[in-house]
C-alpha cells in the first residue's frame, strides 16, 4: 500500500507541475464558472496536466469558492499551483490607459470606451452621481458632477471592471494625490472646491508649465476686484464642444459657465485638472496683471491695463 501511496504522490505532483514552456496563454474565465469548468478550461489550453489533480488542490486548500472571474494571461511553465494562487488573487490581465490633464468627464468616458474597458453610457451617469462618491474637497459642489476630481493618471485596468468601481477608483486617485495641498489655508479664502475649479480653468487656458501660476494669479486678481474672468475655456465647456477660435457669438450662451456673461466662478470646474494645476491654483504668483493674451506659439503676454492688453492683442493679431 505504501507503494501505491507514494506512486500517486508522485503522479499528483507530476500533474500538478508545469507543463512546458511557451508563449502565455490568454484565458476568459466567466463569471459563475464552477472550479470543475475552471478546471477543464486550463486543461483544454494546454495549461494544466490533469483537471482533477487541480480541482483536488483547489479543494485542499479552501480556495474553490475564491476563484475569481477575469481575463488573464498564464505561462505553460507557472504549474497548477501558481496558476490556482492567481485565481485566487483575482490577478487579471490589467491595459493601462492614460486619462490626460484637462480632459473633461466626457472625453474620459470616451477614452474607456475607445479602450474597451467600459461602458461611455454607463460611466457617465455614474460620472454625474456625485454623492455617491462623496469627499470631504466637493463640499459645496452643486453640480451633480464630478467634473474636476476624476483624477487624471495612467490606470491599470482589467476588462469588466464594472464602471462604478473606475469612477471610485478616479476620486480616490484625486483625494490621494490632491487632498493634503487643499487641505491649508486657500487663497481668498476660497472652498477646496472653488480652487478646484480655478485649478481646471488654469489647466485649460495654460500651455506652458511656467505660466500656471501666473494665470492662476491674474484668476484670482481679476476675482478680488470683482472683474468677470473672461476665460474662453469656459465658453468652451458652455458650448459643449472645441473650437480652435472663440467667436462673437459664443460669448453670447447663456450658460452659469459663461464668464463672459456671469461675475464669479462658474458653479464647477470645466475639466479634470492635474497636480501641477492644482498646485498652480493654491500658491499663484502675486503680481497685478488682469489680462493675457495667447502667442501663436502657445504662450501668452500678460498685462496690467486693458490699453496695455489691447496693444497686446493688435501686435499679436493684428487689428482683426
Amino acid at each position: 500500500m505504501a507503494a501505491v501511496g507514494g506512486g500517486a504522490w508522485t503522479y499528483v505532483g507530476w500533474a500538478l507541475g508545469p507543463v512546458g514552456t511557451g508563449p502565455a496563454v490568454q484565458v476568459t474565465i466567466p463569471q459563475g464558472a464552477s472550479t470543475p469548468q475552471i478546471a477543464q478550461t486550463l486543461r483544454e489550453r494546454g495549461l494544466i496536466r490533469d483537471a482533477w489533480a487541480f480541482r483536488m488542490l483547489a479543494r485542499w486548500q479552501g480556495l474553490e469558492a475564491r476563484l475569481q472571474a477575469g481575463e488573464y494571461r498564464f505561462a505553460p511553465d507557472e504549474g497548477a499551483r501558481r496558476i490556482l494562487s492567481r485565481l485566487a488573487a483575482g490577478d487579471v490581465v490589467r491595459y493601462p490607459v492614460t486619462i490626460p490633464e484637462g480632459y473633461t468627464v466626457a472625453q474620459i468616458g470616451e477614452a474607456l470606451a475607445r479602450a474597451g474597458l467600459a461602458d461611455r453610457e454607463r460611466f457617465l451617469r455614474f460620472a454625474h452621481e456625485a454623492d455617491r462618491f462623496w469627499i470631504p474637497q466637493m463640499r459645496g459642489n452643486a453640480t451633480g458632477s464630478l467634473e474636476g476630481y476624476l483624477f487624471p493618471d495612467t490606470y491599470l485596468l482589467p476588462r469588466g471592471l464594472p464602471e462604478e468601481r473606475i469612477v471610485q477608483m478616479m476620486v480616490n486617485r484625486f483625494r490621494e494625490a490632491a487632498g493634503a495641498l487643499l487641505a491649508g489655508p486657500l487663497p481668498l479664502g476660497l472652498t477646496a472646491h472653488e480652487v478646484v475649479t480655478v485649478a481646471s480653468l488654469v489647466e485649460r487656458e495654460a500651455r506652458l508649465a511656467p505660466e500656471r501660476a501666473r494665470i492662476a494669479g491674474v484668476i484670482y486678481n481679476r476675482l478680488q476686484r470683482g472683474m468677470r474672468l473672461e476665460v474662453d475655456a469656459t465658453v468652451l465647456y458652455a458650448l459643449g464642444r472645441h473650437k480652435d477660435v472663440v467667436l462673437y457669438r459664443d460669448l453670447e450662451v447663456d450658460s452659469p459657465y459663461n464668464t463672459y456673461r456671469f461675475a464669479g466662478l462658474p458653479p464647477g470646474p470645466i475639466a479634470n485638472p492635474g497636480l501641477a494645476a492644482i498646485e498652480a491654483a493654491v500658491r499663484p504668483e502675486a503680481h497685478d496683471f488682469l489680462y493675457y493674451v495667447a502667442r501663436t506659439d502657445g504662450s501668452h503676454v500678460f498685462s496690467r491695463t486693458l490699453e496695455e492688453h489691447n496693444r497686446a492683442i493688435r501686435a499679436i493679431h493684428g487689428d482683426r
